[in-house]
């Protein structure tokens, strides 16, 4: 094991931030590092929180990791926020209320910008969920920028999915079409002090009622006020009662398992992209190619499928994505 490695599984927190700086930027010392400390992870418990914007998502962490630290336990939050179209880093926004915890030596707060992935929440959050774990974090609470069907993601990271709701959310039934139905372990009508909360819940509850799919968990549907934190003691009670379900139900792992297959076909996929990038850039045969497409005197798909036959096997050019890298 690196010195890194023992550093970061001693509590280092500059350690955690370099690594995930590495992570980030595509490092191959963050790939080494996450594989010296892969069988010390599997202890943080990860939750993930989405919904429209303005449900009160980032005051929601803000309360949950107030309570959680009450009971002295130890907390990573990763903001997942919009890239910007100028520079490609993660927009804060509301990362500002979270203030109060930056200087707690218990929290590790991370914003990283979604770089136009398509499921809403890029794969390098996986990795920074695993190194939190190894860090000695107990609980990793995962926010996005919204949801939707691009935000449908946040199954892929989370163990316990809450989506954030308000009263004036709009038209209730529109927002449920939006994919939620299947990824809410918890749902949650923020902002209940205001008008139409009642309505919002009731709406919840009769769409999973039309819900065909057979489940053994029944999403509980509670109202909060995460701004005066009234409701966040239950909030986390349920989020403890889904942990115990799967852990008893032995779908924890499951999920997990799954999940780790999913990583491992994410990063090949982008990895393959990153090194045909960079072929692209330098063979002219390639470029050539991409050439005659843009000028229709090639088709695209029907040119893709026989540029990858011509060139396939390991002398080839699409052998050289595969040579190990210096």
């Amino acid at each position: 094991m690196t010195e890194i490695s023992e550093q970061l599984l001693a509590g280092d927190r500059r350690i955690l931030s370099r690594v995930i700086s590495q992570l980030e930027r595509g490092a191959p010392e963050a790939a080494q590092v996450l594989k010296a400390i892969d069988h010390h992870t599997g202890g943080a418990y990860t939750v993930g929180i989405t919904g429209p914007p303005g449900a009160g998502k980032s005051t929601m962490v803000d309360r949950l990791t107030q309570l959680l630290r009450q009971e002295g336990l130890k907390v990573g939050i990763i903001g997942v926020d919009p890239t910007s179209p100028f520079t490609g880093g993660a927009i804060l926004g509301d990362r500002i209320r979270m203030q109060r915890h930056y200087l707690d030596d218990g929290v590790f707060i991370r914003s990283v910008a979604t770089r136009g992935h398509t499921g809403g929440v890029p794969r390098i959050v996986k990795g920074m969920v695993r190194l939190l774990d190894a860090w000695g974090t107990d609980v990793v609470l995962v926010e996005t920028v919204g949801v939707g069907q691009s935000e449908l993601g946040i199954m892929e990271v989370a163990d316990t999915v809450l989506v954030t709701m308000m009263p004036e959310s709009g038209d209730a039934i529109q927002t449920l079409k939006a994919g939620i139905m299947e990824i809410a372990d918890i749902y949650v009508v923020n902002k209940s002090d205001r008008d139409g909360a009642d309505q919002m819940a009731a709406a919840i509850r009769a769409n999973l009622g039309l819900d065909s799919s057979h489940r053994d968990w029944d999403p509980p549907i509670l109202k909060t006020q995460a701004l005066s934190g009234e409701g966040m003691e239950a909030l986390w009670s349920k989020v403890q009662e889904h942990r115990d379900y799967l852990a008893s139900s032995a779908k924890l792992v499951e999920l997990r398992a799954q999940r780790r297959k999913q990583e491992f076909l994410e990063a090949v996929e982008e990895e393959v992209g990153r090194r045909l990038k960079a072929l692209v850039e330098g063979d002219p045969t390639l470029i050539a190619m991409l050439e005659k497409v843009a000028g229709k005197e090639a088709e695209p798909f029907s040119s893709a499928i026989d540029f990858l036959a011509k060139f396939n096997g390991p002398t080839g050019l699409l052998g050289s994505l595969f040579t190990k890298e210096d």
